[in-house]
């Protein structure tokens, strides 16, 4: 083991010098993007954050302006919104939201997966024609087909179902289910597909017990954003349904009447719908993550 002379000394003393203002500099510049990214990341939850405080709030002191940060905190709002005196139940709704955006997401999955299993790792032919195709679908605007779904849903008699909503939810989702889960299938090994094909397994095996497992975090982000997607959707819900199939984001609307905005009201009905899709979010947050940037690196 060699170590520092005496002559040597001299020469490793500037060196040194040298290199603490350059650890100086790179910790201040680490410190000042710490310090931005906690700047902008505050930014953003700013909105979701004033809602919180505004849903405490009593009406008029949620519609003065400028608002007032120092106003008592009230729960008038959330009482409100579960019906107290009102006699409006916001539970038929949510589970409304919740019946179509769970039953959708399980059908986009279940369809999506071997579509994608088809253009990623037995590749059909012409399968960059198939994934425009699929993408192509995304380029209608929603509202060019608001009329003709509404038309057949009213002759089959199917308005103020939750089921065309199902429907409807599937069919929007399943083209962004299939990119997503393209990319994601094609990480993943041929040569255990192969195994598993000599070993005799058929196709749903493989796809439930091969390629299912390993794609797993891909598969439960393309489920997350299928829900948040469907949980959100308010055109097709507005029109196609009425008193037996609204959704809760129909149901917020109804915040906004002929009288006036019920601000506090409003966003206390806000924070409960966001429940839904923050508490799924967090549960998944480490398969999102880990999904949505899977292959990101190779």
């Amino acid at each position: 083991m060699s170590t520092l002379t005496a002559t040597d000394a001299p020469k490793a003393a500037p060196a040194a010098r040298r290199a603490a203002p350059v650890e100086r500099r790179a910790r201040r510049r680490s410190a000042s993007l710490g310090l931005l990214a906690w700047v902008v990341g505050i930014i953003f939850c700013l909105p979701a954050i004033w809602m919180l405080l505004t849903s405490f709030h009593s009406e008029p002191d949620a519609a003065t302006n400028p608002p007032s940060l120092t106003a008592p905190l009230t729960l008038d709002s959330y009482r409100a919104f579960f019906g107290t005196g009102s006699g409006a139940s916001p539970w038929p709704p949510l589970i409304n939201s919740l019946t179509s955006s769970v039953f959708s997401t399980l059908f986009v999955l279940v369809l999506a997966l071997p579509a994608a299993y088809a253009l990623s790792i037995k590749r059909v032919e012409k399968w960059t024609d198939v994934m425009f195709f699929f993408l192509s679908t995304k380029m209608l605007p929603v509202v060019a087909g608001l009329l003709p779904v509404y038309l057949f849903a009213k002759n089959i008699g199917m308005l103020d179902n939750v089921w065309l909503l199902v429907i409807l939810y599937t069919s929007m989702n399943l083209p962004i289910a299939v990119w997503m889960m393209q990319s994601f299938l094609a990480d993943v090994p041929v040569s255990i597909i192969e195994a598993a094909q000599v070993d005799g397994a058929r196709l749903p095996t493989i796809l439930t017990r091969v390629v299912a497992p390993i794609a797993a975090p891909g598969i439960a982000a393309t489920a997350l954003i299928c829900f948040i997607f469907s949980w959100n959707e308010l055109l097709f819900a507005r029109v196609l349904t009425g008193v037996t199939a609204q959704t809760a984001p129909v149901f917020l609307t109804g915040f906004v009447t002929s009288q006036g905005l019920f601000l506090a009201q409003l966003c206390a009905a806000s924070v409960v719908v966001s429940l839904p899709v923050l508490a799924a979010g967090f549960a998944a947050q480490d398969k999102l993550v880990q999904g949505l940037s899977l292959g990101a690196v190779k």
